[in-house]
């Protein structure tokens, strides 16, 4: 536990911020909204350590590492058949383990 005064914290208004563009700041209050108060401040602190000068640096870092991943946009995903010669090949072994359980049927017609 920190017992030292040296808690940082770290307050950006993001509503009012003349750094974002407007879809940048809808990005960030639809991804962020969970550490966003009511007032629209994104607030961070660190008490890690018990100099305050390393929990500035901490709480900076911390910012840039929510700030760049929320701008990260999800790679779509590409749908995908299986080739012909693995679907041929499926459908052989489904053959072949076919005619094997047709072997284990001891049914003689007399």
């Amino acid at each position: 536990m920190n017992k030292v005064s040296s808690k940082v914290e770290l307050y950006f208004d993001i509503t009012n911020s003349q750094v974002l563009s407007e879809d940048e700041k809808k990005i960030l209050t639809e991804k962020l909204a969970n550490r966003i108060n009511s007032e629209g401040m994104l607030m961070l602190d660190s008490q890690e350590s018990r100099s305050q000068y390393r929990n500035k640096k901490i709480v900076t870092g911390k910012f840039d590492e929510l700030i760049s991943k929320a701008f990260v946009k999800k790679k779509v995903r590409l749908k995908t058949k299986p080739s012909k010669a693995a679907e041929a090949k499926r459908l052989d072994s489904k053959k072949k383990n076919a005619v094997k359980k047709q072997l284990r049927n001891k049914r003689f017609d007399l």
